[in-house]
């Protein structure tokens, strides 16, 4: 019970939550929407938006490499932090572009990007832990 309430973390612990962080938010990211974009590019590519005016299947085949591949770098903590840049500007474009920074959870609303956006950034910012490929490369 003590430890319940205590503020001090441990590198174990720490490097413990970023594995399961990691694991989740890549793998919700992965299987709820890159898997999808991936297995529907054909289908899909041409009826995508175009903010930056790069073309329909460009900025769909941008989105599904964030989405897809780069969630797989997470997940294995391969690259993370930049693996995460990839999808923080495609959260960040869904967030500010698709939804009109509407942060409801209605129909039309960003909250999921919203959602995802900040974990990415979290993610850049505290790294993968100990339990990650990257520390093993980096030995």
């Amino acid at each position: 019970m003590r430890k319940l309430f205590s503020t001090s973390v441990s590198d174990n612990a720490f490097s413990f939550a970023m594995f399961i962080f990691r694991l989740g938010i890549g793998g919700l990211m992965l299987a709820n929407h890159g898997w999808d974009k991936i297995s529907h590019f054909s289908q899909k590519s041409s009826q995508f938006a175009n903010p930056f005016g790069l073309g329909s299947t460009t900025s769909f085949a941008l989105v599904v490499f964030a989405e897809f591949f780069c969630s797989a770098f997470i997940i294995l903590g391969l690259f993370t932090r930049l693996a995460a840049i990839p999808l923080i500007i495609a959260m960040s474009v869904a967030f500010i572009s698709v939804h009109k920074m509407n942060y409801g959870s209605g129909k039309g609303g960003g909250e999921g990007a919203l959602i995802y956006l900040i974990c990415f950034v979290l993610i850049l910012f505290m790294g993968p832990g100990k339990a990650s490929l990257d520390r093993f490369i980096g030995k």
